[in-house]
């Protein structure tokens, strides 16, 4: 025979409680152990700070070194940085003045020469980006269009100056059609790379669902493709900003690269230096404001 305890209510409490305390312990190796433990206290992470932060100044300390050794053994040919720290201050502390149209300011030689660059980009973006996707949508335009960008993809930037100058008469516009003709290669390229990368699963659902090559432009290659483009897009802005400098050289005017060979004819090195710089921190900055939009638009695959 088997015979049937009952306890009461009032017994089964004091068990309850016990369990439920027992279940609480934590348990070394188990989840609840790594809950139970104290968070460590968010703090100062310096050593994230270090990795960010000390390379690049051991890096501008060393071009700092470099310049100096150089400005020393050259005597009084390269000013040193000091010089041209105190040149650099003189000259940002009046960017905009206006002396006459040759004798103006930094920052007036810094704009013309960015509405330049925005000019010529704007109009290869309006050529170059459309012409990307129909070479890398038909094939018949890839193997026509391949041979012409093979060949005039290479040609020195200068070596179209000449061009522009006897089509349009005057330089500022030769100086845009430089610009058009050497950044318009990258977003072609790129573009029509991203076009003929889109998975053939893809177009094949817009042939399934009848679709318009309007609506598998924009619905289907367009978000495949825009990744691609914003490199071209970013790949051309450097080619503008480089060939800018050059071409404005030899044209004259107002501009970056005027305002360099007319420092060079007044014999003036420590304002080249300044205006290398100068140059280097506006495509810098153009380049990390392009590196944001490109990571915005930029989705990577989730791996399980």
């Amino acid at each position: 025979m088997v015979s049937a305890v009952f306890h009461s209510p009032l017994d089964a409490a004091p068990r309850a409680e016990t369990a439920v305390r027992h279940l609480a312990k934590p348990v070394a190796g188990t989840p609840q152990a790594a809950v139970a433990r104290p968070a460590k206290a968010a703090g100062f992470d310096g050593s994230e700070l270090a990795q960010r932060v000390v390379p690049p100044v051991l890096g501008l300390l060393l071009l700092i070194g470099v310049w100096y050794l150089v400005s020393v053994s050259t005597g009084s040919s390269i000013p040193s940085p000091l010089d041209t720290g105190r040149q650099a201050l003189q000259i940002f502390s009046d960017p905009f003045y206006r002396n006459g149209p040759n004798d103006q300011g930094v920052g007036w030689n810094v704009l013309m020469s960015l509405q330049r660059v925005a000019m010529g980009f704007g109009l290869a973006a309006a050529v170059g980006i459309p012409l990307g996707f129909m070479i890398g949508r038909f094939g018949f335009l890839s193997r026509m269009f391949n041979p012409l960008i093979s060949l005039l993809r290479p040609v020195s930037p200068l070596a179209w100056l000449p061009i522009g100058l006897l089509v349009f008469k005057g330089a500022n516009p030769a100086a845009i059609w430089t610009i058009f003709i050497c950044s318009i290669w990258p977003m072609v390229i790129n573009t029509a790379v991203g076009v003929q990368r889109v998975p053939q699963d893809y177009m094949n659902v817009a042939r399934v669902l009848n679709l318009s090559e309007w609506k598998i432009v924009t619905k289907i290659l367009f978000p495949a493709v825009l990744p691609y483009m914003l490199t071209g897009v970013r790949l051309a802005v450097g080619t503008a900003w480089l060939v800018i400098v050059a071409a404005e050289m030899l044209t004259g005017g107002v501009g970056i690269g005027f305002w360099v060979w007319d420092e060079w004819n007044n014999l003036n090195v420590t304002n080249i230096i300044v205006a290398i710089f100068v140059i280097g921190t506006v495509g810098l900055l153009l380049e990390m404001a392009l590196i944001k939009l490109a990571t915005a638009f930029t989705f990577e695959e989730v791996k399980s």
